[in-house]
């Protein structure tokens, strides 16, 4: 996959069409930008209901917060 568009004066990006089908992305959905060096990251926001269960099996003991942070 290799799609290139332009940044308009708006500063908004179209992603191609051919992106769009493959990942199977939506009008109206959310994405996250992260930074990668000098890239950037586009990911899709998860769902709430994705995310349901996801630290059922965490340990509660023995993590960090924030005031163990230098």
């Amino acid at each position: 996959m290799r799609d290139t568009t332009t940044l308009s004066s708006k500063f908004q990006i179209s992603i191609p069409k051919g992106v769009r089908e493959e990942l199977a992305w939506q009008a109206g959905q959310q994405f996250v930008f992260i930074p990668k060096g000098k890239g950037m990251l586009l990911m899709p926001m998860p769902a709430l209901q994705d995310l349901a269960g996801l630290a059922k099996k965490a340990k509660s003991k023995d993590h960090r917060d924030r005031k163990d942070r230098v």
